[in-house]
């Protein structure tokens, strides 16, 4: 059985139960921001934190970095999409287009999708070869490692989705005309290929999950749910990086109990 299977799927949150928790989480979340960029406490800056979020389509990525973000001022957090690279990025190694927009000391990216697109979709649709693909596995463990090593808080996101939930979700945005420009002829396509995409996305898992950063598997199936756990788990990580970085978090904001487990 894969890690994906062992995800339970049923796990939810009420419309009550989220707005407490995000309110609880936000707080502690700017506090945690402020000081990481020399705005509370000493006014020493702190390592610099990257959230990056894979998954399925339609898994609820935009809304999680949504709700991640809307506590943070604008000029303290930078979010970046990525797609297709474009032909004079395909002209360099694949991890050079993601180095401009990585953070410095002092400074927060989240990414919407990364450099494992190497091993998902340009695996699965043939974009690389088999031999840059499975060379590509070493390579960003390498890089990952080099970034946390200089001091960076890498937190890695894999956002799941039941292939029932995730074809209720592209029917429902097939009718909603303000959403149907979400749903494109390529995410059909890629949903024919699930299980080419499964096998991928266990790959990666196996192969890519290191001591330094390790994947944050997030249960997609309520959007409540997913929502929370990822705000809970970007603290709890940047907590933990901080302290082994010799940079003390700033005192505990009183906040609910009972915050969501990682994955």
């Amino acid at each position: 059985m894969g890690r994906l299977d062992a995800l339970d799927l049923s796990l939810k949150l009420s419309k009550q139960e989220e707005a407490e928790r995000l309110a609880a989480g936000h707080r502690r979340l700017l506090a945690l921001r402020l000081a990481l960029g020399g705005k509370l406490g000493g006014g020493g800056i702190g390592p610099p934190v990257c959230a990056l979020f894979e998954g399925w389509d339609a898994s609820g990525k935009g809304g999680a970095i949504k709700r991640l973000v809307s506590p943070l001022d604008p000029r303290h957090v930078r979010v970046r999409a990525f797609g297709t690279p474009t032909d004079d990025e395909k002209r360099h190694h694949f991890l050079w287009r993601f180095y401009p927009a990585l953070p410095g000391w002092g400074g927060m990216s989240v990414f919407d999708r990364s450099w494992y697109g190497r091993v998902l979709v340009e695996r699965v649709e043939g974009f690389a070869t088999i031999e840059q693909w499975e060379r590509a596995y070493e390579e960003i463990v390498q890089f990952e490692k080099s970034l946390c090593l200089e001091g960076m808080i890498l937190i890695k996101f894999w956002l799941h989705l039941s292939s029932e939930e995730q074809l209720n979700r592209f029917q429902r945005r097939a009718k909603d005309p303000l959403k149907s420009w979400k749903l494109t002829a390529e995410d059909w396509r890629n949903r024919g290929k699930r299980d080419a995409y499964e096998r991928a996305v266990e790959d990666m898992l196996e192969r890519t999950d290191h001591e330094l950063a390790r994947w944050q598997l997030v249960e997609g199936d309520s959007k409540r749910w997913a929502r929370v756990k990822v705000v809970e788990t970007v603290i709890r990580e940047m907590e933990l990086g901080m302290r082994e970085r010799g940079f003390e978090p700033p005192p505990e904001e009183l906040r609910r109990s009972g915050a969501v487990t990682a994955g």
